[in-house]
């Protein structure tokens, strides 16, 4: 009775030995259909001719196994008909939109987001055998990262450091997408739709600010005017200081709702001497 260590040594021989076997057939394969296509070279030779245009690539199995030396192209390139099967790669940039994502941020705020993803093929060997359905992959992991990157950010910083979190998306979707073969080249915010609730608050909490400023640069105002007037108080006489008094009065416009009551100003000048 053989012992597990002989099952396991004597399976992984048969299985060295069918590989072999593979092996010899498929160069047999290869070595016919080219004698095949040599024999019959004006008939075939427009069968065994493919061209790729200057965007795309062509990865090649060849008996269900990719054809060394990466993917072909550009121009023009010969394969087996029979034996190969060919799947040309778009090298140009791909965008896509990224639907709104119901997030939470880091302080508790939700709130919706969408973006716009750019992105390119960078090795389509790769983009063709690690990954079935690139597109929809990657379009599946952009809406995880961003819903990820921007639950780890509070709401300030999402207003405020959009370009920084663009940049934490991106750094993300490129460490995750490299083993596809794909370069993510940028990331785009395109809106951010808050609460209404959260808009009213916003909206009174800078009105209110907007209040608090007006309300202390007309505090200064006032308060450099009347430095200004005591001043040019102080360097008045006695006499013109009466006069402008006089003047103040006819000024003031009589009225039903008015009255104006005239004081000596011996009886102001005591009154402030008797001040503390």
């Amino acid at each position: 009775m053989k012992t597990p260590k002989e099952k396991v040594y004597g399976g992984g021989r048969r299985r060295r030995s069918s590989r072999g076997v593979s092996e010899v057939l498929g160069a047999a394969l290869i070595l016919l259909s080219a004698v095949f296509i040599l024999l019959t070279f004006p008939l075939t030779g427009w069968m065994c001719a493919q061209v790729v245009h200057e965007h795309e690539r062509a990865v090649i199995f060849r008996l269900g196994r990719a054809v060394k030396g990466g993917a072909k192209g550009p121009g023009l390139f010969w394969f087996i008909p029979w034996l190969d099967v060919i799947q040309k790669v778009d090298l140009r940039t791909v965008s896509f939109s990224i639907q709104p994502q119901e997030v939470l941020t880091a302080d508790g705020v939700p709130l919706k987001v969408d973006a716009v993803v750019f992105y390119r093929v960078v090795d389509p060997s790769l983009w063709v055998t690690r990954v079935k359905n690139g597109y929809q992959a990657t379009r599946s992991l952009a809406q995880t990262t961003l819903r990820a990157t921007l639950g780890a950010h509070t709401l300030t910083d999402v207003l405020t450091r959009s370009t920084f979190i663009t940049k934490r998306v991106e750094e993300a979707l490129y460490t995750a997408s490299r083993l596809w073969g794909v370069q993510v080249e940028r990331v785009e915010l395109k809106d951010l739709t808050l609460p209404v609730n959260l808009k009213r608050c916003m909206a009174s909490e800078a009105e209110a600010a907007r209040r608090a400023r007006a309300k202390m640069i007309e505090a200064e105002g006032e308060v450099k005017a009347s430095g200004v007037l005591k001043e040019a108080a102080s360097g008045l006489s006695p006499v013109a200081f009466h006069l402008r008094y006089l003047q103040s009065l006819s000024s003031v416009q009589s009225g039903a709702s008015i009255v104006v009551v005239s004081l000596p100003t011996e009886l102001l000048d005591g009154f402030v001497s008797h001040q503390p």
